[in-house]
């Protein structure tokens, strides 16, 4: 059993059908957005997994907007035949060269001239993300940039500009609840490609953005930032969302740089930035809209190490290819734990901790392993992992033992 749902920022009406979930999209103006829509949405999305199929496999049909939408989508059209703006700072549309099939890919993110990051960037890394995390042969991503001396310069500032316009003046509480609105939006497809087409698509650009940033963290692929140049505000805070951070010594800086134009970081930078150096130190420096040096960088844990410019790829892919050869399912469970266990109370943490450890301790990936270790103690009456050379064997192998990988 399914429901028709028109779904409004004021009321969602209900009707049964036995077939179909059918979505009517009413495009909302973000100025009457009510928690009365979020409960709905809520309960929208709690009826449809994250691919937007509703539970029990049942197909979704869309449905139609009311006038105005239709008129914005009009537009939208009408404006993609355009040539690109050139305002600001938007020179190119920016791309991700992406090499290698399996294993460590190497991604480089060409953001033009400036090396700005803009829609297109993010479009295509939310598609290599979910690519590398739901591919068992990908273990490794290593992110670096085209431009000789910048890995990414920041956002294309005409892209943010266009979309902080159009919209009524809100507070903090009402942004919080419709940025809570773009991520229930978000889960649906039919409903985000539809709100895609009203003034709502920056908002849902950022809640993708950061969606794809949580991925990482929570994938069994490593992520690895070579940071080959400069980064500025959105290049540093993915490059914080990364696993390692290789950084190129020389006259380059990474940092937030946003309070300088009147904004605040947006892509997580005020998060992750506190977790790797401490919450007074990142502060100051978001306070002040200053950055790091590479030298400063490393010396407060916002980048892991700082090595010659021109051995920042070598140098990541090999980081990359020596953590690769670990279990990629475990290696997820650790980062799940330590990203996001390790932010709840201790009692909690443990608890998701513990979730993870289950899960492994039954795969038949960890059973082998410690089936073999077994057997080698009582064959030699000696704890492998307590043997030098055993014990660098399986550093340098990613595992000890020859089971192999599931």
């Amino acid at each position: 059993m399914s429901r028709a749902v028109d779904l409004r920022l004021d009321a969602i009406e209900p009707a049964q059908d036995d077939t179909v979930l059918n979505v009517t999209v009413v495009a909302p103006p973000l100025n009457v957005v009510t928690t009365e829509f979020i409960r709905d949405l809520d309960g929208l999305t709690a009826a449809v997994d994250t691919d937007g199929t509703p539970n029990g496999h049942t197909p979704i049909r869309g449905g139609i907007m009311q006038e105005q939408s239709k008129q914005t989508a009009r537009r939208s059209a009408r404006g993609s035949t355009k040539a690109p703006e050139r305002g600001g700072t938007s020179q190119s549309v920016g791309h991700i060269a992406v090499e290698g099939q399996a294993g460590v890919l190497v991604a480089r993110l060409d953001g033009g001239p400036h090396a700005l990051f803009d829609a297109s960037i993010a479009k295509e890394l939310k598609e290599l993300v979910d690519r590398a995390d739901r591919d068992p042969d990908i273990h490794a991503v290593v992110f670096t940039g085209t431009h000789p001396d910048r890995f990414l310069s920041h956002s294309d500032v005409a892209w943010l500009q266009k979309g902080g316009t159009g919209f009524p003046p809100i507070n903090t509480r009402i942004a919080r609840l419709v940025a809570r609105t773009a991520r229930l939006i978000n889960r649906v497809p039919i409903v985000r490609t539809l709100a895609g087409m009203t003034r709502l698509k920056t908002l849902l650009q950022l809640d993708s953005f950061h969606a794809t940033f949580l991925k990482m963290n929570a994938s069994g692929t490593i992520f690895i930032a070579a940071i080959n140049g400069s980064a500025l505000a959105v290049g540093a805070e993915l490059a914080w969302a990364c696993d390692l951070r290789i950084m190129a010594d020389g006259d380059f800086v990474i940092g937030l740089t946003e309070v300088l134009l009147a904004l605040t970081p947006g892509g997580g930078g005020s998060q992750r930035l506190p977790r790797l150096i401490g919450t007074q130190q990142a502060l100051v420096a978001v306070l002040e809209g200053r950055p790091f040096t590479p030298a400063e960088a490393l010396s407060l844990g916002a980048v892991d190490e700082v090595v010659p410019q021109e051995e920042v790829l070598a140098r990541s892919i090999e980081r990359a290819e020596f953590l690769s050869l670990r279990s990629k399912k475990s290696l997820g469970a650790i980062k799940r734990s330590i990203y996001f266990g390790s932010s709840l109370s201790l009692e909690h943490g443990l608890q998701f901790e513990h979730a993870e450890f289950l899960v492994r301790d039954q795969s038949k990936e960890a059973q082998g392993r410690m089936l073999e270790y077994i057997a080698t103690t009582d064959a030699t009456g000696e704890l492998p992992l307590l043997d030098r050379e055993t014990y660098a064997r399986a550093l340098s192998a990613g595992r000890i033992g020859g089971s192999s990988r599931e």
